[in-house]
């Protein structure tokens, strides 16, 4: 009796924390515990492919090397009449004094090892009457490992965006070695969710080239070390002109990579929003010093190879703070702000798949889901109630006790119901049923044998409760390697099918037994209406 208690009282805290969960999905607000989350294919929303240009990693990692060669020749005092690129992985140095080559090449080889470990080597070196040729090349290992990186931290840096755009629920996740998935469940808005998630957000400082002439640099003259960049303002496109350029200095003096964080503000002069950006401890040493050393020079902001201002620098910032301008609407400048706390992308994505699912279709989704999932329901309880009468009565009993769970447990784990989730639901629901059928076709043999109604019910649990839990556990194994390897519907087919498979022998072997116990044990029923 007291055994029977205690598993009553368990019964029903079960029931009670169950209810609790499932209510805010029917009666939002009523608790603080959030609804069920719809998928994509139920609520509507957009997926999209992206796949990460992975060779603009190496790229520009190719020239961050050109660049601190140009450097470390300069203080080793190597001639050179030039670095410039060989190929998307390689560089070719040309060295300006044919005498001391060799010399030359063991001081390149000692800046290699001591700056670049073994991820740069010289691969070849050839020789004419003027010109020491070299080239150097970033190895085939850090070449990988630099693609490997790019897509990885574009997947971190894209989820850091959709988190802070506020999708619930969003799934993103890699595809193969360079495509990432993305789908945002109820997202309307997709040019916008598109344009923050594509958006590389590369934040760079740079010294407008103020020594040569502008005009020549249109004409095709452009001076080597510098490049022509165009104002990110498009007031100017927009009355039929063209956008304001600028020549600016290839060097990036620094980067967004020290950004601790960025804001929307209002000037107050112009009433326009900007962005405040704050750099952290080192950005903000990076940004004295580099101020400090260009007074009275002007410095261009830029984003993505648009430049947003182009300040003259009036004297040395500490402090670590500084702001973009531009002709933003608040939107905007919320996106963008949004964008530079996520961090850049290391390369940029491209779209490569896209499909938009509207509400209206996610409406009929959820509309013949629920309607498939009630006629099941509505068949296996009209079955059990005919064909076992009181027993079948007390399965459908335990049954719906099972449905709850599962909805329960959705909302309790914040999982995502979707399409193959409800038929996952559904194949639950007969599996739950085959768990009662196993018990009560046992009670059956037991009780032609003579046996009192409580022998028969303790017999009939306890023998079949073994091929019960055996049958269901294989089948949770499996569900949740389907969970931890599957993607997509497959996911939410596990999830459902997970919770089922734990709900179904908690049911069948708790539920229903406390039933029959409490009929034909503590009432002693005579006969078993079976």
């Amino acid at each position: 009796m007291k055994y029977f208690s205690w598993r009553t009282a368990f019964i029903g805290l079960v029931l009670v924390v169950s209810i609790i969960y499932v209510i805010p999905t029917f009666k939002p607000g009523v608790w603080p515990y959030k609804k069920i989350n719809l998928g994509l294919d139920l609520q509507g929303g957009m997926h999209l492919v992206l796949e990460v240009q992975t060779e603009k990693a190496v790229e520009s990692t190719l020239e961050r090397v050109r660049n601190e060669l140009r450097d470390l020749f300069r203080k080793e005092q190597i001639r050179h009449r030039g670095i410039d690129p060989a190929g998307k992985t390689a560089l070719t140095v040309q060295l300006s004094d044919p005498e001391t080559f060799d010399k030359d090449i063991e001081k390149i080889k000692d800046l290699l090892k001591k700056n670049f470990g073994n991820d740069v080597e010289i691969v070849s070196g050839s020789t004419d009457s003027t010109t020491e040729t070299v080239k150097v090349a970033l190895t085939d290992k850090w070449t990988q490992e630099i693609q490997k990186q790019a897509t990885e931290q574009a997947l971190e840096t894209i989820r850091n965006r959709v988190d802070q755009f506020g999708v619930s629920e969003p799934d993103i996740r890699l595809e193969g070695e360079r495509r990432i998935q993305v789908q945002l469940p109820g997202v309307t808005d997709t040019t916008r969710a598109k344009e923050l998630i594509g958006k590389t957000a590369l934040l760079e400082f740079k010294m407008l080239d103020e020594e040569h002439d502008l005009g020549a640099a249109l004409n095709g003259n452009v001076p080597p070390g510098s490049e022509i960049l165009y104002s990110a303002d498009e007031s100017d496109t927009r009355q039929g002109g063209k956008n304001q350029s600028y020549l600016v200095k290839r060097k990036t003096e620094m980067t967004g990579a020290s950004l601790s964080d960025a804001r929307v503000q209002i000037d107050s002069q112009f009433n326009q929003p900007y962005v405040a950006i704050d750099f952290d401890r080192k950005g903000a040493r990076d940004f004295e010093r580099v101020t400090g050393e260009n007074v009275k020079k002007r410095m261009a902001i830029v984003l993505d190879n648009k430049v947003y201002s182009a300040p003259v620098i009036q004297e040395k910032i500490s402090g670590g703070s500084a702001r973009i301008t531009g002709s933003f609407n608040p939107q905007q400048a919320r996106d963008l702000a949004i964008v530079l706390r996520a961090g850049s992308l290391p390369a940029p994505v491209k779209i490569i798949e896209e499909r938009t699912v509207g509400p209206s279709l996610g409406q009929d989704s959820i509309h013949k889901g629920l309607l498939s999932l009630m006629v099941s329901s509505l068949l296996v309880l009209g079955f059990m109630a005919i064909y076992y009468k009181l027993s079948g009565l007390i399965a459908d009993l335990a049954l719906l006790v099972n449905i709850l769970m599962i909805v329960a447990g959705l909302a309790m784990f914040g999982a995502t119901l979707t399409m193959p989730g409800i038929a996952g639901i559904i194949l639950t629901i007969g599996m739950a049923v085959d768990n009662n059928i196993l018990v009560f076709e046992r009670i059956r043999e037991e009780r032609r044998l003579g046996k009192t109604s409580a022998a028969c019910v303790a017999a009939g649990f306890d023998r079949a409760s073994v091929t019960i839990f055996d049958a269901n556990l294989s089948t949770l194994i499996g569900a949740i390697v389907l969970f931890q390897f599957g993607t997509g519907s497959l996911k939410g087919f596990a999830i459902t099918l997970s919770l089922g498979l734990v709900s179904s022998m908690f049911t069948s072997l708790v539920v229903s037994r406390a039933i029959f116990d409490h009929l034909y044990v503590t009432r002693k029923m005579k006969t078993i209406i079976i």
